[in-house]
């Protein structure tokens, strides 16, 4: 092999080139992250709304020997709790051996997606149709959920204060639902409109029975029919609709994607593939030095806000009962906490590459992607991170060998997002944003690499690890 030149040897030393993982990764690390992403893909197909994710991290919380906080309770190093906020979102911690002045390491995902809710009163008929009328949630590109089946989930709460869980749709032996869209034949007008009103948001009405109930003087048959199966199958009558949360999911599971098998397609991957390897990178951790806490946030696709989003005061609260119960105020630990803000950023398709900035997008299996500052346009709605603390994640990254990268969401101008970043470094946190890059992200069906999600969750163990400096 010829020697390199003088040329090529300062190159190495003083460019910055990423490189693909699967380039710098062991063959043993590629099998970890096949087997690790098993796990992932079982949790997205059991999760798939933020109760769900809950439900699914509290069971795992409690076989590691986790339990509910007990406010005015003195922790000592080792114990493990978690606060369940109203079914719908969730913080989790291990207390370090450090005390809690020295501040805590915060990983802060959110576990609510874009999807299709229903109406507070969504049941009717329509020429001898049954349907669900729907309220989208999030930003979502609204002809995408047209021809597509849909499981139901959520939550019906009785007037007499029951609790009725509900999943329908998504083992093969169920019924599906779905929002049909015009064929192309009739679609002339329709084809006229702008994308984005391909179809509108009235539109996105969910089929869920034909069959008429059989009684020749009464009216809405269909409706009547449907009703009664409500009724028999769950306990609900029409009114209770009032007092519930339900939505319209994509039916299918997670899948393999390509070939090789390298990549996986499924619903919910934002954010719930932060929320994921978050949870089972610090759960390596067993004995921590700084203490660290998961946080599962809801309502981020709207905002944040609500008592279960991360605009709220529960995370604070939490910080703040752990602080007092050892004797130090709340504010002197926010002030010294470190969190990694961990949600997903757009990966580089070069099908619409004029939206990217090459040089600054984040790319499909060179690993997780550290972005300094989302927010839109101008930087506006953003946490910027600043460097003292991107030179800390830059430093943990490297020693625990991540594969890791740098990335922007798109053009300048092109458009942009937020996190719960900003939400977090309101409170006197040091905070940057980490994730996942995904294709097609916001769609039914979105793309993420294997070894990127690997990736994800060597660095959130690697941060939680790490030694305080």
């Amino acid at each position: 092999m010829a020697e390199k030149t003088q040329a090529e040897l300062l190159k190495e030393k003083l460019f910055y080139e990423p490189k693909n993982a699967y380039e710098t990764l062991s063959e043993e690390e590629i099998q970890a992250a096949e087997a690790f992403c098993e796990g992932y893909k079982a949790f997205l197909d059991e999760a798939k709304m933020e109760r769900e994710a809950v439900r699914f991290a509290v069971r795992i919380l409690e076989e590691k020997g986790f339990r509910p906080h007990e406010a005015g309770k003195h922790y000592q190093p080792g114990d493990r709790v978690y606060y369940n906020n109203r079914g719908k979102a969730l913080c989790a911690a291990v207390i370090g051996t450090r005390p809690l002045a020295e501040g805590v390491r915060i990983l802060a995902s959110h576990i609510d997606s874009p999807r299709v809710d229903l109406k507070p009163r969504p049941l009717y008929e329509e020429a001898e149709l049954g349907y669900f009328k729907t309220h989208y949630y999030g930003g979502i590109k609204k002809y995408q959920w047209a021809a597509l089946p849909l499981s139901l989930h959520g939550v019906i709460v009785l007037r007499d204060g029951t609790r009725v869980d509900v999943t329908l749709g998504d083992q093969p032996d169920e019924p599906v639902f779905c929002i049909t869209d015009l064929l192309p034949h009739l679609a002339a007008e329709q084809s006229k409109r702008p994308l984005a009103q391909g179809l509108r948001g009235e539109e996105l009405n969910i089929l869920i029975g034909s069959r008429p109930f059989k009684d020749d003087k009464a009216s809405e048959k269909v409706k009547l029919a449907i009703a009664k199966l409500l009724f028999d199958k769950y306990g609900v009558t029409e009114a209770d609709f009032l007092s519930a949360e339900l939505c319209g999911l994509p039916a299918f599971p997670a899948r393999d994607v390509g070939f090789d098998r390298s990549l996986i397609g499924a619903y919910g991957h934002d954010d719930r593939v932060c929320a994921y390897t978050s949870l089972m990178g610090a759960l390596q951790v067993e004995n921590p030095e700084t203490t660290w806490v998961v946080v599962f946030a809801d309502k981020e696709e709207v905002g944040s806000e609500g008592n279960t989003g991360l605009h709220s005061s529960f995370l604070k609260y939490f910080i703040a009962d752990l602080a007092r119960e050892s004797g130090v105020a709340p504010r002197i630990v926010l002030s010294r906490s470190q969190c990694l803000s961990a949600d997903v950023n757009a990966a580089f398709d070069p099908t619409f590459a004029d939206v990217y900035e090459k040089r600054n997008s984040c790319f499909v299996n060179y690993g997780v992607v550290v972005t300094k500052y989302t927010g839109a346009r101008g930087k506006s709605s953003t946490n910027d991170a600043s460097a003292e603390f991107m030179g800390k994640v830059r430093s943990i990254f490297d020693e625990a060998g991540v594969a890791w990268q740098v990335g922007e969401l798109g053009k300048v101008d092109a458009g942009g997002g937020g996190t719960v970043a900003m939400y977090v470094s309101a409170l006197d946190v040091d905070t940057v944003d980490i994730g996942v890059p995904v294709l097609s992200m916001h769609a039914p069906f979105e793309v993420v690499s294997k070894l990127d999600v690997y990736s994800t969750y060597k660095a959130f163990e690697a941060f939680c690890r790490a030694p305080k400096k």
